[in-house]
């Protein structure tokens, strides 16, 4: 089982469109002629989407902040961390604290990054680790990667 789509309310569905298509590297699926709806495929094979909704519409008629996380290998990861600085993305460690690495949560383990939308939605960027767990691990990347070697 995984999930299969999820759909956030936006002030502006064009603007909200060009970013995820821009910023966070989703690709357009199908604009709704009908309603002010806006769906994007997120990773390949048509596995995932995301629905963006007007404030015209059911689900943008109330606006509310959500969080999405986008799971991706460690490599697409530091790519993407790279991406986001260039465009002037300011970037989160999982504390909230500002950061040029990802963070990592020991349990699960898995390091991540997360960020703003134009609306403030809540993203991340996540990669699930091969390491073995540390349930009481929440650190840097870079710590991660030295526990251990000191």
């Amino acid at each position: 089982m995984y999930l299969y789509e999820t759909h956030i309310p936006v002030k502006d569905t064009e603007k909200s469109k060009s970013f995820y298509l821009d910023i966070v590297g989703l690709q357009f699926a199908h604009r709704d002629l009908t309603r002010d709806i806006v769906f994007l495929w997120a990773g390949s094979d048509r596995r995932s989407m995301l629905g963006l909704w007007g404030p015209d519409t059911v689900y943008g008629r109330e606006p509310h902040k959500c969080h999405l996380a986008f799971a991706m290998s460690r490599l697409e990861l530091l790519t993407a961390i790279d991406r986001l600085h260039s465009r002037h993305i300011v970037c989160h460690n999982f504390s909230g604290e500002e950061t040029t690495e990802p963070s990592v949560i020991g349990w699960m383990p898995s390091a991540q990054i997360y960020f703003e939308d134009l609306y403030g939605h809540s993203l991340e960027f996540i990669s699930l680790l091969d390491e073995s767990p540390e349930p009481h691990f929440v650190g840097s990347l870079s710590a991660w990667q030295s526990r251990g070697s000191a």
